[in-house]
This record gives C-alpha cells, structure tokens and sequence, in this order.
C-alpha cells in the first residue's frame, strides 16, 4: 500500500503485467496517465500522428510478439479515430488494451456539452471489445488493469477498454498494487478427449484444419507434433497461415483463393470434402465445413460459443488449443491413431493441382508475388494490405515461420496495414518487417512516416501504385456500367518519403523489387519503395464466375421480405 497518483497505478500496473511500450496521442483529459508512463521505469511512449493508428500498432505489437498491446487516446472523438483499431484486433482475436480518458467526473452522463463529451461512451466500442471497465478512483486502477490482462489472457483474445476521467489520473490516494492474475488454460476432460481419440483413430480419412487461434495460444509446435504424430495431414485457415510452415510435407496451405471463396483444392482434390473426420483447432469455420454432416468434426475451440455452431456432428472439446493438443496426443497414441501411413505422397500431388506456380502464365500479380517471396527473409513479418497482393498472398505466399503473416482479417479495412506493420517492428526490431500496400490504402495513415523516423521503426513499405481504388474501379466498370471517381492524386512517393526523413526508392518496372528489397532491408531507415502499376485485371472466367455472384454486385434472393 502506497500513495500514489491513478496515473501512477495504471503505469506501474501496466508495468507489473510487462507492459514496454504504449501506443498514444496525449491530451488535456490524460494529462495524469501520461506523466504516470513518463516517470515508470521500463515503460515508454510511442506517440502517433491520428489516434487511428494507435490501436493498429498495438494490435501489429500484440500479434507478432504474442503479448497484449497497449493504447492510449483522449476521450470522445479521440476513441471514435481508434475504433476501427479496434475493429480489426477484434476481428482477429488480438488482445489490445485501450485505455481512454473521459470527461470530468461529475459531468459524465449528464450532456452538458463538455470537451470531447460522448454520452455512453463505452457503448460506442461494445461490439469490438470483449470487456470494458470504467475507473473513476485511484485505488480501483490496479484491480482493472489487472482484470483487463486477465480478460485479454484467457478465453478468447479481444480487445477491452478501461476509460478513466483526468481526476482520477492526478488524485492521489492509498493504492494497492497488484500481481497479474494467474491463467490456467482449459483442458477437456479426460473422458471427452479418449471420445475424440476414438473417433480420430477410426477415421479413414482424417484432416486438421487450423485457425488463428494455434498462433493466439502458442500452439503452432503442438499442432507440428500433432501431424507428424499422428500423419495426420493440416489445412490453415486465413487466419491460421503461418500455424504450421507452408514447407512442411503434411501441409497443405491455406484454403482461401484470392476470390476469397474456398480454394480450388476443395474442388480438384476434394480434399476437406472427402475427409471423415475433420480435427478443426482455433478455427470459426467461417465458411462452412465443406464435408458438412458427412464428417465428424472434432471441434477444438476456447471459445464454447463456437464449439458446435458449424455441424450438429460435432465432438466439442472446450478448451486452449496448446493445451488440449498436448492433452490429446497420450490419447491418440493410445487410440493407435499414430499408425496410420504418412500421406505426404498425397500432400504433394495436392498442392501441385491447386500450385503454388499453376497461376504464373496466366496472372500477372504472381511473377511479382514470386519475386517478394524469393528477396525477403522467410523469418521477416509481413503485414499485407487490403490489395490484390494481399489476397493472393493468402493462398500463394509461403509462411515457415509463426506470426509472420499479418492481414486484417474479416474487418477487410484500407488504412490498417502500415501502422500495423510499424507495431509489429516496435515489437520485435531485430526481425525484417515489410509492409505491402496498394496506394489508396498507404496514403490512409501516411502521416505516420513521421512517427516512423522519429523512433527508428525501420520497417520497408512497397507501394503498389496505380492511382486509383483499383478494385473497386474494375468492379464498377465490370458490373455497373462504368467506373466513377475512383481516381487518385498522389504525390510523388519517393519525394514524400524523404521530405520526412525517410528512403525513397521507385521501381521502373515491378519485377525490379528483386534488387530493391534487399537494398530497404539494409537501410538502417525507414524505407518507401514506390511501385508504379498499371491495371491489374482477374482472369475474366474467374471474375465472371466468383465476382459476378458476390452479393454487392447483384441482388440476392431472400433478402428483402416480400
């Protein structure tokens, strides 16, 4: 017990849960929090140019390093500028603490016009948050940042929200501080993992399918030793690439075509569609099991609201993916579902009709994606934004290494990807990161280049360039009769970079990314690379088949009642 200011108890609680580093815009309403991270030892600040981007490093931090990310905004307007942070931690179950200010103590709730006064405040982030907690004394600070940690490390990760008005950051009161939670991951019961050995053993044609929660849980070695345990081969989700190496003989890649519909495996090779067992590990299935009733699917899920969403033929197991993969090996292996043969034979042969190269001749956003591939680091975290680079990215770039595929999942959002990727360096300085972006999406938070040179984030940004939303142009004039104001003004890219004390660097021809990227990779700078790109067109069977059936494009039967 300690008299301390609440500025003082959040920092030195941040402190206590091994919180380094906080992402945030200073202001009136959070005077005393920011004096509170100033005189902690341990803790610094990185301060962004727009609150957007204070909760899309934070995510970026939290997802390749595994631990929370922290940020910090003014009440308001300031909370409202970070949501759609938020949004997208949300979307991929990252765990993101938002602390935010409030107005005057006596005047919340009373709509008095006060500065940055929004009514409910909390309200306005509820569905992007997994837990929200307002603090209004000093000594109630260490039980919230506490509870917050607990929340963000247990069950599954989302961002929560503590607010707190300025009174309570500058107060000073008897505080005691106190220890993080203890976590316990949840395991099954014995008797429902022998049910799910079982039936694993006795498949005939068993198939793991990874999400994103192997990487929230740590579990990417366990779901490895669960393959080669049981020859079992795997199938990553979108958001599970990266839970298990592209490389490696048991796997398949991931499921997503660019088209963002299931990938023509499931039609050339049927290959979930003649599975018998599908062994589904931190996974919403959000597009459906493709074996459907057919198979069993054993549902490995921390969250139970998931467990048998999906198919009414399901053996639930509630519980951490790591912690229930190690539990349900010893049974497996007792099961005898070890002996089966290794289908890496079979692995093969899939992934040659589904390639990784079958798209070379004919795409021209491959030979460029190939050149990425062969010229950065496999060990290097690339964040990928909402551009066609990004989509195919999801089936055809190779991952060997875990948390190193960053996209922003359901949330689909223009602007995210380079303030992220500027996270996820700070997190992690001694990895190569790359941020690859199309130009619409890069001049979002561009203004961040600023926070990049002020804190050595030397992170290297490959701009694709075609002046335009080039998605949405193609889409309107496939479809609706005509683009429309989809164009863009730029400026010079490379001149942009460096007035801010940054590289710039500009391809003549894309292909050219395979001198310049190492080039970015050796400045010791935050690096531009300027790539100029014309039209980039799908195959137009493709976009007739996938796009022209896409809801935003024709109407859809059943949703408007009659």
């Amino acid at each position: 017990m300690g008299k301390m200011s609440g500025g003082e108890a959040l920092a030195k609680s941040l402190a206590a849960e091994g919180v380094e580093v906080v992402f945030g815009v200073p202001g009136i309403q959070v005077y005393g929090i920011v004096a509170g991270i100033r005189d902690e030892p341990g803790i610094r600040m990185v301060t962004t140019r727009h609150e957007q981007a204070t909760t899309y490093m934070a995510d970026g931090y939290a997802r390749v390093s595994g631990e929370p990310g922290v940020a910090l905004v003014v009440p308001g307007v300031g909370l409202y500028n970070a949501a759609s942070g938020l949004a997208t931690a949300y979307s991929r179950s990252s765990p993101v603490l938002m602390i935010a200010g409030q107005i005057p103590r006596g005047q919340i709730g009373k709509n008095l016009g006060g500065i940055h006064e929004v009514l409910d405040q909390a309200d306005a982030v509820r569905n992007v948050t997994k837990w929200r907690r307002q603090v209004l004394t000093p000594r109630d600070v260490p039980d919230a940042v506490r509870e917050a940690f607990r929340q963000m490390r247990t069950g599954r990760p989302r961002p929560v929200l503590i607010e707190m008005p300025p009174e309570t950051g500058v107060e000073r009161d008897e505080v005691l501080l106190r220890e993080p939670a203890p976590v316990t991951r949840i395991v099954p019961s014995p008797e429902q993992l022998r049910e799910a050995a079982r039936v694993i053993a006795e498949s005939r044609l068993p198939l793991i399918f990874a999400g994103g929660g192997v990487a929230r849980s740590d579990a990417e070695e366990a779901l490895v030793k669960l393959a080669e345990t049981t020859n079992i081969p795997v199938l990553t989700s979108g958001g599970g690439k990266g839970a298990m190496p592209d490389r490696h003989p048991l796997c398949y890649g991931s499921c997503l075509s660019p088209e963002g519909e299931r990938h023509e495996m499931n039609q050339l090779f049927g290959v979930m569609q003649s599975a018998d067992a599908v062994i589904g590990i931190g996974t919403r299935f959000s597009l459906g099991n493709p074996a459907g009733e057919a198979s069993t699917l054993i549902n490995i899920n921390v969250d139970d609201t998931e467990l048998t969403r999906v198919q009414s033929n399901t053996v639930p197991l509630h519980g951490d993916a790591r912690a229930t993969i190690e539990a349900l090996l010893p049974h497996l292996v007792e099961a005898g579902a070890g002996d089966r043969p290794s289908p890496a034979d079979a692995v093969a042969a899939g992934r040659r009709l589904i390639a990784y190269y079958d798209i070379r001749d004919r795409e021209p956003q491959y030979p460029i994606l190939e050149t990425i591939q062969q010229v950065v680091p496999s060990e290097a975290a690339i964040v990928w934004g909402v551009t066609q680079f990004g989509y195919y990215a999801r089936t055809h770039y190779k991952v060997d290494h875990p948390k190193t595929f960053i996209d922003s999942g359901y949330s689909f959002n223009l602007g995210y990807s380079f303030p992220t990727a500027l996270g996820a360096k700070v997190a992690q300085p001694d990895r190569p990161v790359v941020c690859v972006v199309g130009d619409g999406g890069f001049m979002f938070n561009s203004s961040e280049l600023s926070t990049a040179v002020k804190y050595g984030i030397n992170l290297v940004t490959i701009v694709f360039r075609n002046d335009s939303y080039g998605n949405v142009a193609r889409d309107l004039d496939e479809f609706f009769g005509g683009d429309y104001e989809t164009d863009l003004v730029n400026p010079d890219l490379v001149a942009f970079a460096e007035l801010f004390g940054a590289v710039g660097m500009r391809a003549d021809d894309p292909m050219d990314l395979e001198a310049l990227i190492p080039d970015a990779l050796s400045r010791e700078a935050p690096v531009v690379i300027d790539v100029p790109i014309g039209h980039l067109s799908l195959p137009r069977a493709k976009l007739i088949q996938h796009v022209s059936k896409l809801p935003w494009t024709v109407p859809q039967k059943g949703l408007i009642s009659p």
